[in-house]
Protein backbone atom coordinates (compact mmCIF):
# COMPACT_ATOMS: atom_id res chain seq x y z
CA UNK A 1 0.00 0.00 0.00
CA UNK A 2 1.02 3.55 -1.22
CA UNK A 3 1.66 5.59 2.18
CA UNK A 4 -1.21 9.40 1.21
CA UNK A 5 1.00 12.02 1.18
CA UNK A 6 -0.15 16.09 1.71
CA UNK A 7 2.59 18.62 1.30
CA UNK A 8 1.71 22.43 1.68
CA UNK A 9 3.65 24.77 -0.98
CA UNK A 10 3.53 27.73 0.59
CA UNK A 11 5.37 29.34 -2.52
CA UNK A 12 6.24 33.32 -2.08
CA UNK A 13 4.48 33.53 1.23
CA UNK A 14 5.20 33.72 5.26
CA UNK A 15 6.92 35.82 7.58
CA UNK A 16 8.49 34.06 10.72
CA UNK A 17 5.61 35.53 12.86
CA UNK A 18 3.08 34.11 10.50
CA UNK A 19 5.22 31.04 10.25
CA UNK A 20 5.74 30.21 13.92
CA UNK A 21 1.87 30.53 14.75
CA UNK A 22 0.61 28.28 11.50
CA UNK A 23 3.56 25.61 13.10
CA UNK A 24 2.47 25.97 16.39
CA UNK A 25 -1.31 25.75 15.32
CA UNK A 26 -1.32 22.72 12.90
CA UNK A 27 1.27 20.91 15.06
CA UNK A 28 -1.61 21.33 18.06
CA UNK A 29 -3.71 19.52 15.14
CA UNK A 30 -1.78 16.95 13.77
CA UNK A 31 -0.83 14.57 16.85
CA UNK A 32 0.04 11.24 17.35
CA UNK A 33 0.12 8.30 14.87
CA UNK A 34 -0.83 9.55 11.15
CA UNK A 35 -1.75 7.15 8.65
CA UNK A 36 -1.14 10.47 5.88
CA UNK A 37 2.54 11.79 5.32
CA UNK A 38 2.87 15.49 5.72
CA UNK A 39 5.46 17.98 4.62
CA UNK A 40 5.52 21.52 4.22
CA UNK A 41 7.62 23.77 1.55
CA UNK A 42 8.59 26.89 2.92
CA UNK A 43 10.26 29.64 0.93
CA UNK A 44 14.09 28.95 1.43
CA UNK A 45 15.00 32.06 3.29
CA UNK A 46 12.37 30.01 6.42
CA UNK A 47 14.22 26.65 6.00
CA UNK A 48 16.23 26.98 8.91
CA UNK A 49 13.49 28.13 11.11
CA UNK A 50 11.28 25.25 10.06
CA UNK A 51 14.05 22.99 10.58
CA UNK A 52 14.49 24.22 14.46
CA UNK A 53 10.73 23.92 14.91
CA UNK A 54 9.82 20.62 13.04
CA UNK A 55 12.49 18.80 15.26
CA UNK A 56 10.74 15.84 16.41
CA UNK A 57 7.69 16.49 14.46
CA UNK A 58 5.57 14.15 12.67
CA UNK A 59 5.89 17.18 9.78
CA UNK A 60 8.84 16.61 6.76
CA UNK A 61 10.73 19.70 5.13
CA UNK A 62 11.17 20.32 1.71
CA UNK A 63 12.30 22.81 -0.72
CA UNK A 64 10.17 24.80 -3.45
CA UNK A 65 13.32 24.65 -5.79
CA UNK A 66 16.48 23.40 -6.32
CA UNK A 67 19.80 23.80 -9.11
CA UNK A 68 21.03 21.16 -11.35
CA UNK A 69 23.91 22.61 -10.36
CA UNK A 70 26.33 21.29 -7.73
CA UNK A 71 27.74 23.94 -6.73
CA UNK A 72 29.83 27.24 -8.42
CA UNK A 73 28.83 30.46 -10.13
CA UNK A 74 25.04 30.40 -9.93
CA UNK A 75 23.81 33.44 -8.07
CA UNK A 76 20.44 32.98 -6.95
CA UNK A 77 20.46 29.33 -6.92
CA UNK A 78 20.80 26.32 -4.41
CA UNK A 79 21.86 23.31 -4.54
CA UNK A 80 20.69 19.64 -3.52
CA UNK A 81 23.59 19.26 -0.80
CA UNK A 82 22.60 23.19 0.79
CA UNK A 83 19.35 21.42 1.05
CA UNK A 84 20.25 18.11 2.69
CA UNK A 85 22.20 20.06 5.24
CA UNK A 86 18.61 21.82 6.35
CA UNK A 87 16.93 18.11 6.72
CA UNK A 88 15.33 18.09 3.31
CA UNK A 89 13.14 15.45 2.63
CA UNK A 90 11.52 16.53 -0.46
CA UNK A 91 12.40 19.46 -3.02
CA UNK A 92 9.77 20.25 -5.94
CA UNK A 93 10.97 20.37 -9.71
CA UNK A 94 9.13 21.40 -12.58
CA UNK A 95 6.00 23.51 -10.60
CA UNK A 96 4.35 24.83 -13.98
CA UNK A 97 5.07 28.39 -12.55
CA UNK A 98 8.92 27.53 -12.51
CA UNK A 99 7.88 26.19 -16.29
CA UNK A 100 5.99 29.39 -17.64
CA UNK A 101 7.66 32.42 -15.47
CA UNK A 102 11.44 30.97 -15.61
CA UNK A 103 11.25 29.40 -19.08
CA UNK A 104 12.09 25.65 -17.09
CA UNK A 105 12.18 23.13 -19.84
CA UNK A 106 11.68 19.67 -19.87
CA UNK A 107 15.67 18.77 -19.85
CA UNK A 108 16.14 21.28 -17.13
CA UNK A 109 13.14 19.50 -15.17
CA UNK A 110 14.81 16.69 -15.55
CA UNK A 111 18.46 17.70 -14.62
CA UNK A 112 17.01 19.31 -11.48
CA UNK A 113 15.91 15.54 -10.76
CA UNK A 114 19.02 14.32 -10.63
CA UNK A 115 20.43 16.39 -9.20
CA UNK A 116 17.99 16.28 -6.11
CA UNK A 117 18.25 12.34 -6.05
CA UNK A 118 22.24 12.32 -6.44
CA UNK A 119 22.00 14.14 -2.30
CA UNK A 120 19.63 11.89 -1.41
CA UNK A 121 16.29 14.01 -1.38
CA UNK A 122 13.30 12.99 -2.94
CA UNK A 123 12.17 14.99 -5.83
CA UNK A 124 8.48 15.86 -6.15
CA UNK A 125 7.94 15.73 -9.93
CA UNK A 126 5.26 18.01 -11.21
CA UNK A 127 3.66 17.56 -14.91
CA UNK A 128 0.51 18.87 -16.12
CA UNK A 129 -0.99 20.67 -18.77
CA UNK A 130 -2.27 24.32 -19.58
CA UNK A 131 -5.96 25.21 -20.32
CA UNK A 132 -5.59 26.04 -24.02
CA UNK A 133 -3.78 22.25 -24.02
CA UNK A 134 -6.48 21.07 -22.75
CA UNK A 135 -9.08 22.45 -25.04
CA UNK A 136 -6.92 21.25 -27.82
CA UNK A 137 -7.20 17.39 -26.72
CA UNK A 138 -3.70 17.32 -26.01
CA UNK A 139 -3.47 16.32 -22.14
CA UNK A 140 -2.45 13.04 -21.82
CA UNK A 141 0.05 14.01 -25.54
CA UNK A 142 1.81 16.76 -23.01
CA UNK A 143 2.04 14.89 -19.40
CA UNK A 144 3.83 11.92 -21.43
CA UNK A 145 6.12 14.43 -22.43
CA UNK A 146 6.79 16.04 -19.13
CA UNK A 147 7.13 12.54 -17.72
CA UNK A 148 9.49 10.72 -20.57
CA UNK A 149 12.20 13.61 -20.27
CA UNK A 150 12.58 12.59 -16.70
CA UNK A 151 12.90 9.53 -16.74
CA UNK A 152 15.36 8.87 -20.06
CA UNK A 153 17.34 10.54 -18.39
CA UNK A 154 17.41 9.67 -14.93
CA UNK A 155 16.07 5.94 -15.19
CA UNK A 156 12.62 3.89 -14.97
CA UNK A 157 13.62 2.93 -11.76
CA UNK A 158 14.82 5.93 -10.51
CA UNK A 159 11.08 7.22 -10.46
CA UNK A 160 10.60 4.68 -7.35
CA UNK A 161 12.43 6.96 -5.65
CA UNK A 162 10.30 10.21 -6.34
CA UNK A 163 6.96 11.59 -6.25
CA UNK A 164 4.89 12.46 -8.77
CA UNK A 165 2.37 15.65 -9.06
CA UNK A 166 -0.47 16.24 -11.69
CA UNK A 167 -1.53 19.83 -11.75
CA UNK A 168 -3.35 20.83 -14.48
CA UNK A 169 -2.16 24.28 -14.90
CA UNK A 170 -5.15 25.52 -15.38
CA UNK A 171 -6.85 24.61 -12.18
CA UNK A 172 -3.34 26.17 -10.39
CA UNK A 173 -4.60 29.36 -8.07
CA UNK A 174 -7.99 29.96 -9.90
CA UNK A 175 -10.25 27.82 -7.99
CA UNK A 176 -10.85 26.05 -10.49
CA UNK A 177 -10.23 22.11 -9.94
CA UNK A 178 -10.24 19.24 -11.94
CA UNK A 179 -13.41 16.85 -11.23
CA UNK A 180 -12.28 13.62 -9.65
CA UNK A 181 -12.68 11.47 -12.60
CA UNK A 182 -10.50 14.21 -15.16
CA UNK A 183 -8.30 13.78 -12.29
CA UNK A 184 -8.20 10.29 -12.04
CA UNK A 185 -8.02 9.89 -15.59
CA UNK A 186 -4.62 11.50 -15.92
CA UNK A 187 -3.35 10.04 -12.54
CA UNK A 188 -4.18 6.31 -14.10
CA UNK A 189 -2.50 7.37 -17.62
CA UNK A 190 0.52 8.14 -15.30
CA UNK A 191 0.27 5.34 -13.53
CA UNK A 192 0.56 3.42 -17.23
CA UNK A 193 3.26 4.84 -18.47
CA UNK A 194 5.37 4.55 -15.68
CA UNK A 195 5.43 0.20 -16.38
CA UNK A 196 6.43 -2.16 -14.09
CA UNK A 197 7.35 0.38 -11.44
CA UNK A 198 3.70 1.90 -11.48
CA UNK A 199 2.43 0.76 -8.29
CA UNK A 200 5.56 1.48 -5.93
CA UNK A 201 5.37 5.83 -6.92
CA UNK A 202 3.07 8.11 -5.51
CA UNK A 203 1.00 10.34 -7.57
CA UNK A 204 -0.60 13.32 -5.81
CA UNK A 205 -3.02 15.65 -7.17
CA UNK A 206 -3.03 19.54 -7.13
CA UNK A 207 -4.64 22.42 -8.23
CA UNK A 208 -6.86 24.75 -5.97
CA UNK A 209 -7.37 21.57 -3.64
CA UNK A 210 -9.22 22.29 -1.00
CA UNK A 211 -10.91 20.93 2.12
CA UNK A 212 -14.45 20.45 0.38
CA UNK A 213 -12.75 18.94 -2.67
CA UNK A 214 -10.23 16.57 -0.91
CA UNK A 215 -12.49 14.06 0.33
CA UNK A 216 -13.63 13.13 -3.17
CA UNK A 217 -10.31 13.43 -5.06
CA UNK A 218 -8.62 11.44 -2.30
CA UNK A 219 -11.19 8.58 -3.34
CA UNK A 220 -9.74 7.92 -6.66
CA UNK A 221 -7.80 4.99 -6.99
CA UNK A 222 -4.85 5.94 -8.01
CA UNK A 223 -4.67 10.07 -6.23
CA UNK A 224 -1.87 8.89 -3.34
CA UNK A 225 -2.27 12.93 -1.98
CA UNK A 226 -2.25 16.26 -2.75
CA UNK A 227 0.43 19.19 -3.44
CA UNK A 228 -1.40 22.26 -1.45
CA UNK A 229 -0.85 25.72 -2.85
CA UNK A 230 -2.98 28.72 -0.97
CA UNK A 231 -5.09 26.26 0.71
CA UNK A 232 -1.97 25.53 3.01
CA UNK A 233 -1.45 28.77 3.92
CA UNK A 234 -4.26 28.14 6.12
CA UNK A 235 -3.36 25.72 9.08
CA UNK A 236 -6.83 24.84 9.58
CA UNK A 237 -7.68 24.53 5.86
CA UNK A 238 -4.78 22.60 5.96
CA UNK A 239 -5.36 20.10 8.63
CA UNK A 240 -8.63 19.36 7.35
CA UNK A 241 -6.92 18.18 3.77
CA UNK A 242 -4.29 15.89 5.71
CA UNK A 243 -7.40 14.32 7.57
CA UNK A 244 -9.31 13.50 4.30
CA UNK A 245 -5.97 11.73 3.05
CA UNK A 246 -6.11 9.48 6.15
Amino acid sequence: MRRPLVVANWKMNGSKQTNSQWLQEFAGLWQGQQNAEVAVCPPAVYLAQLQQALAGQAVLLGAQDVSAAESGAYTGEISAAMLSEFNCRYAIVGHSERREYHAESNAQVAAKFVAAQAQGLVPLLCIGETLAQREAGETLAVVGEQLRAVAKLAGVEAMTRSVIAYEPVWAIGTGLTASPEQAQEVHAFIRQQLGGVAQDVRVLYGGSVKPGSAVELFAQQDIDGALVGGASLNSKDFYDICRAAQ
